[in-house]
């Protein structure tokens, strides 16, 4: 079985330092699932249409919100994503103390993409994600097509607020996120909900796993399987939330790629981004192979006050060995993106980094050469991504939204274009002889 592991963490305006929400995702998976990035358009569909999930069929919202979602290969939902309103979530599995079901629910990456179609706001997006787990479950259960199926987590955010959501089968609670807030693969929502569901308190004292004496009704305690306060979940989560909470005034997009990056093993200290140094929130496999990986990486620069567009910044595979480019929902994302299945593929971006930090695991000293190569892209692209923004957002203020997804969609073609011819020198480079002189590719692999 695949270790669970995932992180999410969020910062509203008041805790970072340009005053503007910023929202993070690693998401993890199986050594060699493909995660590509798809984008989907806004849609109008008529009444009485309906949407079929993997196994459950449900009515279709009369309009479907232009998105991008970070999608495991085979499901119709994604681990993370974002939507033309600035809404992004993503998702956590969790395991409650439901045993497994019998009938079909919901997969918690379906419920993801649900908030994003339907959401305008963050609330929006709680509400409608609520309401489906409500009618439709979520959870474990059994199914025919091999699906790993788990009760899951979620943070969803938009340039206002954010809200954690946890689960338990038809039940769920929600909170709202004050400042900054990180969440994993660990029950974390305990009394301090907003909003439950109506039978949540009910069920779990049926079931004998509450006792009510009076006391506010703690969800994580009543469903939660495991011991809360041990196992990697726990310390991933304790890591972002304390990093969070030591940088707030000061956090910005780099804080957020460095904490996804992050190789710590406890939740003090500074962070820790080279890639041989360790597990952390950069989960990687084990050296036969074996086990879990972070497979994507979502960064989201949200904007409240209009002066610019959001940016989201994605990566593929281990983030500490790749680079976050910037893509804008207001373009057309490079159709090459979405390209991956089960088989490896060498036009596909995710297999291609895949590769790359699986040669730098049989290689380890090849993981500095990968890193510095990125480097000084990456803080080219943070400042290329910001003037973006500013002109998007300028085009489509003077009524030109067409001459701004142009622009947009020009950028972000460039940008994969060059990450996709680096990514293949680097993969060249990395089956160069063992007995070449390691200093020397890194100085030929200086940034540009």
């Amino acid at each position: 079985m695949t270790p669970r592991s995932c992180d999410t963490m969020v910062a509203l305006g008041t805790a970072t330092r340009s005053g503007q929400t910023l929202f993070a995702k690693n998401s993890d998976r199986p050594v060699d699932e493909c995660q590509p990035l798809v984008q989907r358009q806004r849609q109008t569909h008529p009444p009485g249409a309906t949407t079929r999930c993997q196994f459950v069929e449900l009515p279709q919202a009369g309009i479907t919100y232009r998105h991008v979602g970070s999608r495991p290969y085979w499901c119709w939902g994604y681990e993370h994503g974002f939507n033309e309103h600035q809404v992004v979530i993503g998702n956590e599995g969790l395991a409650s103390k439901w045993p497994e079901f019998t009938t079909p629910k919901l997969v918690g990456m379906e419920v993801l993409r649900l908030g994003l179609e339907r959401g305008q706001t963050a609330a929006a997006a709680v509400e409608a994600m609520t309401d489906c787990i409500s009618r439709y479950g979520q959870g474990k259960f059994a199914n025919d097509a091999g699906v790993r199926t788990y009760d899951n987590g979620y943070i969803v955010a938009d340039p206002r607020e954010a809200y954690a959501i946890e689960t338990a089968g038809h039940q769920w609670a929600v909170e709202r996120i004050e400042s900054t807030c990180g969440i994993s693969n660990v029950y974390s929502l305990e009394t301090a909900w907003d909003r439950i569901a109506p039978a949540a308190q009910t069920e779990a004292v049926e079931q004998g796993w509450w006792h009510d004496n009076g006391a506010r009704f703690n969800f994580a305690a009543a469903y939660s399987k495991n011991d809360r306060s041990q196992g990697s979940g726990a310390l991933r989560r304790a890591r972002s939330c304390a990093v969070l909470a030591g940088r707030r005034g000061a956090i910005d997009a780099q804080t957020m790629m460095s904490l996804l990056s992050d190789h710590a093993e406890a939740p003090d200290g500074p962070l820790q981004t080279d890639p041989t140094s360790g597990s952390g929130i950069c989960v990687h496999c084990q050296a036969d192979g074996s086990g879990g990986n972070t497979a994507a990486s979502l960064v989201a620069e949200l904007c409240a006050d209009g002066s610019r567009l959001p940016i989201y910044w994605c990566s593929f595979y281990s983030p500490c060995l790749a680079v976050f480019l910037p893509y804008f929902c207001e373009g057309a994302l490079p159709a090459i993106l979405a390209q991956g299945d089960a088989a490896a593929s060498d036009d596909s971006p995710w297999w291609i980094f895949y590769r790359l930090a699986h040669a730098a695991r049989i290689q380890p000293e090849l993981a500095p050469i990968f890193c510095q190569r990125w480097a000084g892209w990456q803080q080219q692209l943070f400042a290329s991504a910001a003037q973006m923004a500013v002109e998007g957002r300028q085009l489509l203020d003077a009524g030109q939204p067409d001459a701004a997804a142009r622009a947009l969609t020009e950028y972000m073609a460039q940008n994969t274009a060059t990450l996709l011819k680096t990514a293949t020198e680097l993969l060249q480079h990395s089956a160069q002889p063992q007995a070449t002189n390691r200093a020397a590719q890194r100085d030929a692999w200086s940034p540009a």
